[in-house]
């Protein structure tokens, strides 16, 4: 990758441990699309930034093995959703800073990733979440690993939801147009049938 010298050390944590209840019960990360997992994309993508990427899966641990330093499960079988592989990948985080993604996402590019990274580099103490338009996107974000025991104590109240959780924690906005092709989550056969081809 270029223009990451300057970048903070960060742990990254690719999501996919959910039910893929919109793929038909499958698992989103290994589905293909253009003739790979959507799972090798991700890593193609991230690899450069960390030596601690971390992926959040609740089954083929196996398959997954492979594109990951560590793999990291819920702490119950209930899939209680994208919080619960937050939590599991900042217990691991080896850096100060877990950039979080979707598994679904492989129209992601290096440019996205960056700004992210820079932004959670000026300002350590808060998560920075992508906002496209008028709309946060809680799964494309970096948390401070130091947000922890605020994210634990919150979850022990019931809070479930990823986008008011960082919210109350002072969120940063980055800022994205509302038709950003980049953050496109493939996650029905359909999306994956008619998303152009990437182009790199």
């Amino acid at each position: 990758m270029n223009d990451t010298a300057c970048l903070p050390a960060c742990s990254v944590l690719l999501l996919s441990g959910g039910r893929g209840s919109r793929m038909g019960g499958q698992d989103k990360g290994l589905v293909e699309w253009q003739g790979r997992p959507m799972i090798a994309w991700l890593h193609d993508l991230v690899r450069p930034l960390t030596d601690d990427l971390i992926i959040s899966c609740n089954r083929n641990g196996e398959r997954y093995a492979d594109f990951a330093d560590w793999l990291v499960q819920d702490d119950d079988h209930e899939f209680q959703g994208p919080l619960a592989g937050i939590r599991a990948g900042l217990a691991v985080a080896r850096h100060s800073c877990l950039l979080v993604l979707p598994c679904d996402a492989p129209l992601l590019d290096e440019a996205l990733l960056v700004s992210l990274l820079r932004m959670a580099g000026s300002d350590p103490a808060h998560p920075v979440m992508v906002q496209r338009g008028l709309q946060w996107e809680p799964l494309f974000c970096c948390i401070p690993r130091a947000c922890a025991p605020a994210i634990e104590a919150a979850w022990a109240t019931g809070e479930r939801s990823p986008r008011r959780l960082l919210l109350s924690l002072g969120v940063v906005p980055l800022p994205c147009e509302e038709d950003d092709p980049r953050l496109a989550n493939l996650n029905t056969p359909a999306l994956l049938l008619t998303m152009p081809v990437r182009q790199d």
